[in-house]
């Protein structure tokens, strides 16, 4: 294979994708690749990953626990703190117990894993996140998609399912910011006879989560929560059925104990509802501003405000303009997005200033002129 020639094509195309490197703590204001820059590209929603009091939770679960887990669940990896963080996100989500997996993608694939005899068809969102897509294609069942949020192109593709099925949807899209109507997609669940699926990892602590009986719930803590990793909530026997069938719980050494210590921190911040309430506020006052200067920023009432752009090279280059005016923010591109809809993605967080919102959006307004 000439990997050579694949990365030109990729570069000719303006698909490449470059690292850059932080040498300062998530955050607001950040030092990336030696220049300070306000960040406007973090899924750092609530502004807890560099937080005063997680960050200390963290220290003394390492002095419990120490760094690693030493092993999988089902092996000695499973500790109090592991128990304890599972029973605490049970409680928040209303759910009869939660799972923790090590990714929010390996607890998307674990899901299928386990259902891979269960399953005669999947329905997925048109805009689902990749590692929904690939848990589908790993089971070995098509791929068939509904029009994005698109309720009646979903009932047309149920006429032709028979068996058991799954209905699956991203809670909050990462790419559009928009989000799925849980209330009806259970409503058509229900008549179908499928279980239906939410992964609600762009969502979780900032909206209350809407989980119907007997559904399947999935949300990461490496966002809003500011740790990392990911859990799965359910039903108790679903929970068990995961335990014993998911092949990435069942074969990856559990995350860090003193993780689990810090996200417990970061779960009390989250219902003290604080951070949430600031991150509310820049999102409306990003949404008036925006409007005010005219600035095409498509419908979103969640930290993630999209403004399409359509064309890659485009989008790299006001992205660049952006930061070397001292603002981070993403030029996302194809494959990540449809053909055509190279974006800016512009996340909020909850430190942020409206000052800081203020000069990024001036700034937006002259990089379009």
């Amino acid at each position: 294979m000439d990997f050579s020639k694949k990365l030109s094509d990729l570069k000719s195309n303006h698909l490449y994708r470059t690292r850059k490197l932080s040498t300062t703590a998530q955050g607001a204001q950040m030092v990336i690749n030696g220049k300070s820059l306000i960040n406007f590209c973090s899924n750092d929603y609530l502004s807890l990953a560099n937080h005063a009091q997680v960050k200390e939770a963290l220290k003394k679960g390492v002095d419990q626990y120490g760094v690693g887990s030493g092993s999988s669940h089902l092996v000695s990896g499973h500790s109090s703190a592991h128990h304890d963080l599972e029973e605490a996100l049970a409680e928040y989500t209303g759910q009869d117990r939660g799972l923790l997996f090590s990714t929010g993608y390996s607890a998307n694939i674990g899901v299928f894993s386990a259902l891979k005899d269960e399953l005669d068809w999947v329905l997925q969102d048109k805009l689902n996140h990749a590692s929904l897509i690939d848990g589908n294609q790993l089971i070995g069942l098509p791929i068939q998609r509904y029009l994005h949020n698109d309720i009646a192109s979903l009932e047309k593709k149920l006429e032709k399912q028979t068996g058991s099925g799954m209905i699956v949807t991203d809670t909050v899209f990462s790419m559009d910011g928009d989000q799925a109507n849980i209330t009806d997609l259970q409503k058509i669940a229900n008549f179908s006879n499928a279980i239906l699926m939410q992964d609600d990892a762009h969502g979780f602590g900032i909206f209350e989560a809407n989980i119907p009986k007997n559904s399947i719930y999935m949300a990461t803590l490496g966002k809003a929560a500011g740790t990392m990793g990911a859990f799965v909530a359910g039903n108790d026997d679903f929970i068990e059925f995961l335990i014993q069938k998911s092949r990435p719980y069942v074969y990856t050494t559990a995350m860090s104990p003193a993780i689990c210590v810090a996200t417990l921190k970061s779960l009390e911040l989250i219902k003290n509802g604080e951070q949430k309430a600031k991150l509310l506020a820049n999102i409306d006052f990003f949404r008036n501003f925006s409007d005010a200067l005219s600035l095409p920023i498509e419908p979103s009432s969640s930290a993630i405000q999209p403004l399409i752009i359509g064309d890659s090279e485009k989008a790299l280059k006001i992205s660049q303009v952006l930061f070397e005016k001292g603002f981070y923010v993403g030029a996302i591109r194809p494959p990540t997005v449809p053909k055509n809809t190279a974006r800016l993605r512009i996340t909020l967080s909850a430190d942020h200033t409206q000052t800081q919102i203020e000069h990024l959006l001036t700034q937006i307004k002259h990089a379009l002129q």
